[in-house]
C-alpha cells in the first residue's frame, strides 16, 4: 500500500486555504494543487484577450488552448500560463470579480477537473478549492471545510491588495459577501460543506495553528487506512 492520503480543503474566498494547504503540504511532503489558481489563470487569460466572462463558448474554446503549470518556488506555488509566470497577476482585483463567473462554466469545470483528478491519482496530495470534497476528490480520505467570519476574511483579502487596489475595508467586505453568494448559488458544483468534511473555523486562529490539526487529523486518516487493510 502506498502510506499517503489525499486531503481535500474546501472553503470560502480569504478563508486561508492555500496558505494552510501549502503548510500541510510541506509538512506531509505532499504535493499542493492550488485549484483556485487554475481558474484564475482562465480568467485572466480571458480578460486579457479582452473576451466577456460570459461567453461561456468563447471563454471554453479559449481554456482548451491554455497550458496551465503549477509548480513550486521560493516563495511558494508558481502559476505558469503558457510558459509565462502569471503568480502575482492572477491575483489582481480585477480577476477576483470575475473569477466565480468563469468558474461557473460548466465545460470549464470539466476541462480543469479532469487536470486535477489525474494530478491526484497517484495519491499524496493536498488539493483546496471550494468543490474538492464534494466534486474534485468525493473519495478523498480527508475532506476539510476551513472558513472564517466575514469580516475576518475581509481584512485579510485587504491587507493582501486593499492598499493597492484603491478600495476600502467596507468595500472588500461587500465583495467577499457577493463572491460567497455567487460560489454557493452557481448551479455547477456549488461551495458546499461536503459529506464527511471536517468544519474548522479559523477565525482569530493562527494559520500555524490550523495547520498543527489538519497535519494530525491527516495522520490519522493515515493509520485509519492502514489499518482498513490489514
Amino acid at each position: 500500500m502506498d502510506e499517503r492520503i489525499n486531503i481535500a480543503i474546501d472553503g470560502p474566498a480569504g478563508a486561508g486555504k492555500s496558505t494552510v494547504a501549502r503548510s500541510v503540504a510541506e509538512a506531509l511532503g505532499y504535493i499542493y494543487i492550488d485549484t483556485g489558481a487554475m481558474y484564475r489563470a482562465v480568467t485572466w487569460s480571458a480578460r486579457e484577450a479582452g473576451l466577456n466572462v460570459e461567453d461561456d463558448q468563447a471563454v471554453t474554446d479559449l481554456a482548451r488552448e491554455l497550458e496551465i503549470t503549477l509548480a513550486p518556488g521560493p516563495d511558494g506555488q508558481v502559476v505558469l500560463l503558457n510558459g509565462q509566470d502569471i503568480t502575482d497577476k492572477i491575483r489582481s482585483r480585477d480577476v477576483n470579480l470575475h473569477v466565480s463567473r468563469v468558474a461557473a462554466n460548466d465545460a470549464v469545470r470539466l476541462l480543469l477537473v479532469e487536470m486535477q483528478r489525474k494530478l491526484a491519482a497517484d495519491k499524496g496530495v493536498v488539493m483546496d478549492g471550494r468543490d474538492i470534497g464534494s466534486h474534485v476528490l468525493p473519495n478523498a480520505e480527508l475532506k476539510i471545510y476551513l472558513t472564517a467570519s466575514v469580516q475576518e476574511r475581509a481584512l485579510r483579502r485587504f491587507r493582501e491588495s486593499g492598499d493597492a487596489s484603491g478600495i476600502t475595508l467596507e468595500q472588500m467586505e461587500r465583495e467577499i459577501e457577493e463572491r460567497d453568494r455567487k460560489d454557493m448559488e452557481r448551479a455547477i458544483s456549488p461551495l458546499i460543506r461536503a459529506e464527511g468534511a471536517i468544519l474548522l473555523d479559523s477565525t482569530g486562529i493562527p494559520a500555524g495553528e490550523v495547520v498543527s490539526q489538519i497535519v494530525t487529523l491527516g495522520s490519522k486518516k493515515l493509520a485509519e487506512a492502514k489499518q482498513d487493510v490489514i
